[in-house]
């Protein structure tokens, strides 16, 4: 589940990567959920598939991914007026 959530994280970023473009930032309206479902699956792997000496790495890259997603779309959208 870890590597689905790394998996989710990494699309969620390339999706917000695609959202800083001129005249692409609606694209944060669909990458946004998708992000936010991403850092649950995330922080379900992450709570769950726990090793003896810490976490899971690619549990926490997803959810550090998906939310740095989560948050500059969001400002994005902002600073565009929620449509550019």
């Amino acid at each position: 589940m870890a590597t689905v959530a790394l998996v989710w994280g990494i699309l969620a970023f390339v999706g917000f990567g695609f959202g800083l473009l001129p005249c692409l930032g609606w694209m944060n309206w669909a990458n946004i959920p998708f992000a936010l479902v991403g850092a649950i699956v995330a922080a379900v792997a992450w709570s769950k598939e726990s090793r003896p000496g810490g976490r899971p790495a690619p549990a926490v890259a997803g959810l550090v991914l998906s939310l740095v997603a989560v948050t500059v779309g969001l400002v994005r959208l902002w600073l565009g007026g929620g449509i550019l």
